[in-house]
């Protein structure tokens, strides 16, 4: 039985992630980087138990948890027979191999405790040969290797599928177990176990606090925002400045279904929304980080502009199934690599267009081939700009004319125009044109006026919660009436006050929930048209279904009351800060 995905908190060095369920469990780890084939899927069924727990001997779930104040440093406590135990978790912020720490320590009484690892290499489908060497165990399989060693005694045990340490604390006793990740070729003790443990924990502590304290908002859910921007920055490849939509492949979207995605990667769609995050939130650096890895991503051919790149600008991720792994809860196939590298979407033209734009107003320096890129990406764009495509949602189907699409053009269009002005540039007259024949086409042929609002496609009367980011956008102003009945519209996507991103299909297997960054986004729109307290309505419920340490998956099953799809999703975050934010510039609440 897997445990539900909002039972799991993040790690994070800003190379590699992993996944700490309440029962004191790692059950996913990308090593060294996030789309490194060296991945411990345990979260995915391999191994059954988790690949590495410690918690109290006979096994429990937690009492309480929670990150430290402005870090990514977990605290788990149990609450036993004999006694009271905290084991404290982190990833120290990568300066060489990446390592995974967890303190034991003692509050009260005595603990009996059990740390039982068991490891599968390359996508959970490899069981490593194990050593003891260096007063460490050494799995190796392939090029990976991991090592695991104690700070204190142990009594040692296990069999050939794991490695077993039991050991006992007490009251203000303390024992550290630490992981570190090394090529297979180097024989010598990693470097991460010559540092003291304590100091590890409090450069860690350091940095994420020092980090934190640069954010801007001060809003009445700044809890809420840091812990949120903190999850971006885990989400963050620091070496490239890529920001991945998610650390975690085929968590599904419907349970038992087969949309399950790997989530591993960068999307472009994600663009302007998260400079736009970083920027108002006081994190120029690191948006500046993003924006570089961004142009070196899409250089080339425009014509060859992709949805998704691997964290250093990778193009091929090709998707492939692993029928060894019986998924989450048995939902299959688990997929690893993502098809949509090779999808056609012409909103992701507006994206990046967008993001030179506000990058540029926002005096982050730009390449100095930036106009070249602006002229070569509208070139194609006024050739292909009425071909169908897969859309923002990447629907695996026939191509449509989905409105969102056109009105991404639009905004490439008005992107390309702005810049040229402000960089004195020579503007083509057929810029102008087009922005206004797309504007005409969406405005004709994407709105349905038996519903009053715009739809998802030409020639549909189907409705999509993209149309919520019109106002913001720019492609009308909120108060066009269109705009403030779409809004209202959009309640038919509503399920149990979330919202989905389009109507389900009740006959697929599972319950498809409702997207989380859709209900924000419903939110920002309420508040464009004046609707202030409906808005704040929504912004609540959503912070009401982040898990107990404040992470958010992809989706929301209201029915089930649980989360769905990847997690965390930089996408819900990404917009929990942006309502924030549009919120607070709102009036009145909080009373």
């Amino acid at each position: 039985m897997s445990r539900p995905i909002e039972d799991y908190a993040l790690l994070s060095d800003l190379e590699t992630a992993a996944m700490i369920g309440r029962d004191g469990s790692v059950d996913w780890l990308c090593l060294p980087r996030f789309d490194s084939p060296a991945c411990l899927a345990a979260l995915l069924g391999a191994p059954d138990n988790g690949f590495w727990r410690v918690s109290p001997a006979g096994g429990t779930v937690c009492t309480r948890r929670s990150y430290r104040s402005d870090t990514l440093v977990l605290d788990s406590e149990w609450e036993t027979a004999s006694g009271t135990v905290r084991v404290t978790d982190f990833m120290p912020p990568r300066t060489q191999l990446p390592c995974l720490v967890r303190v034991v320590e003692g509050l009260t009484g005595a603990v009996p405790m059990r740390s039982t690892l068991r490891l599968r290499f390359h996508q959970g489908r490899v069981a490593p040969w194990t050593r003891v060497t260096d007063n460490c165990t050494v799995a190796v399989a392939g090029p990976d290797s991991v090592w695991l060693g104690a700070d204190g005694p142990v009594e040692e045990a296990g069999d050939e599928e794991s490695t077993v340490y039991d050991f006992t604390v007490t009251a203000g006793r303390r024992l550290a177990l630490t992981l570190v990740w090394a090529p297979s070729h180097l024989t010598e003790l990693p470097a991460p176990f010559c540092v003291p443990p304590d100091t590890a924990l409090k450069e860690t502590g350091d940095f994420w606090r020092h980090w934190t304290a640069q954010c801007r908002y001060q809003g009445p859910w700044r809890e809420s925002v840091v812990r949120s921007l903190i999850t971006l920055k885990a989400l963050t490849y620091a070496p490239t400045g890529g920001i991945i939509a998610a650390p975690t492949s085929s968590l599904p979207a419907r349970i038992g279904g087969e949309c399950n995605w790997d989530h591993r990667f960068c999307w472009l769609r994600d663009s302007t929304l998260t400079l736009s995050c970083l920027l108002r939130s006081g994190y120029r650096e690191e948006a500046a980080a993003w924006l570089d890895w961004l142009v070196r991503a899409i250089a080339g051919d425009p014509a060859e502009l992709q949805a998704v790149y691997g964290v250093a600008g990778q193009r091929l991720l090709p998707e492939t199934e692993a029928p060894w792994l019986p998924g989450y809860e048995g939902s299959r196939p688990v997929r690893f690599g993502n098809a949509a590298m090779g999808q056609f979407q012409l909103d992701v033209y507006g994206e990046v267009l967008d993001a030179l734009w506000l990058s540029q107003r926002s005096g982050i320096p730009l390449p100095e081939h930036v106009w070249c890129l602006v002229k070569d990406l509208m070139c194609f764009l006024q050739m292909h700009w009425q071909d169908p495509d897969q859309g923002l949602w990447q629907v695996r189907g026939p191509a449509r004319q989905f409105v969102h699409s056109k009105v991404m053009v639009w905004v490439a269009a008005d992107r390309a125009l702005a810049l040229g002005e402000r960089l004195g540039a020579e503007v083509p007259g057929t810029w102008h044109s087009m922005r206004d024949e797309v504007g005409r086409e969406v405005c004709l042929r994407g709105w349905d006026a038996g519903q009053r609002s715009f739809v998802q496609a030409y020639d549909s009367s189907a409705l999509d919660a993209a149309a919520l980011l019109m106002p913001s956008l720019g492609f009308l102003p909120a108060a066009d009436p269109r705009v403030r009945d779409t809004v209202r519209a959009m309640g038919a996507l509503r399920r149990d006050g979330f919202m989905h991103r389009f109507a389900c299909d009740d006959s697929a297997p599972g319950r498809e929930g409702a997207f989380v960054a859709c209900s924000l986004w419903y939110a920002r729109a309420l508040a464009a048209i004046g609707d202030v307290d409906e808005a704040y309505d929504v912004f609540e419920r959503v912070l009401s279904i982040r898990n107990d340490v404040g992470l958010l998956s992809e989706q929301w099953d209201p029915v089930e009351g649980r989360q769905l799809g990847n997690a965390p999703q930089a996408f819900s975050h990404i917009a929990l800060v942006e309502t924030a934010l549009t919120l607070q510039k709102a009036t009145p609440r909080p009373r």
